[in-house]
């Protein structure tokens, strides 16, 4: 092997940037951060970071995510490659960016502080630094094919909570409305949500049932994947 071969080629920068997407309720969010350093400091950012000589870019994503939400095991996919030329104006930078879920009870808001970071409403992202919002465009268009499939749209949900909690969700995630008989009756069908005797009635006096899902049917449909909606 000729490693002279190596030392002829141009060097590139490797970074990760990671849309960590929540839900509060009623609408689906992006985590941004205000950008701490030039180019385009003081300016809304994704979190991300560049990937270090020992590790790959998923360890990186994973170190990024750590740093701004301060969780572990964060539902985290890769994305996409962007690597259009002139993309940071500071220099020859790839980014590989990854998409996350996160229930946005268990965020840390020390990070919060620490990072300047805010949670937007898709449909009122600011200005974004670079091909970001280019990045979150894609990342939600990825969400929305793979809740189709994938029951990962619980990683979003608090551990318990109730069918009009998880229609609202996908409908945040679809944005649009869904028929909660059909809803209703598809999602049980596939027998991975456990009834507790226990009640939400916050939104009326019957209440709602909260429920969990069974983590050993969510893994094996998430691997094979199924018309889920």
């Amino acid at each position: 092997m000729d490693i002279n071969k190596y030392k002829s080629q141009d060097r590139l920068l490797v970074a990760v940037d990671c849309i960590i997407f929540g839900f509060d309720g009623n609408q689906l969010q992006a985590l941004l951060i205000k950008r701490g350093f030039e180019p385009e400091k003081g300016k809304w950012s994704l979190m991300g970071g560049f990937t270090n000589q020992n590790e790959s870019t998923d360890e990186a994503a994973v170190r990024v995510l750590h740093q701004l939400t301060g969780m572990n095991n964060i539902y985290m996919e890769q994305l996409y490659c962007f690597s259009e030329v002139n993309r940071d104006s500071a220099g020859r930078v790839i980014s590989i960016a990854y998409f996350a879920l996160i229930n946005i009870e268990d965020y840390n808001e020390q990070m919060q502080f620490e990072h300047e970071a805010k949670w937007f409403p898709l449909n009122k992202i600011p200005d974004l630094i670079f091909d970001h919002k280019k990045m979150v465009a894609l990342a939600k268009e990825r969400l929305q094919q793979k809740v189709a499939n994938h029951p990962i749209g619980f990683e979003l949900l608090p551990e318990k909570f109730t069918l009009p909690q998880l229609q609202s969700l996908y409908e945040a995630i679809y944005e649009s409305p869904l028929d909660k008989r059909n809803f209703t009756r598809k999602i049980l069908s596939l027998e991975i949500l456990n009834r507790l005797n226990e009640k939400n009635k916050t939104s009326s006096r019957k209440g709602a049932f909260y429920y969990v899902f069974d983590k050993r049917k969510y893994s094996q449909l998430n691997r094979v994947g199924l018309k889920f909606i």
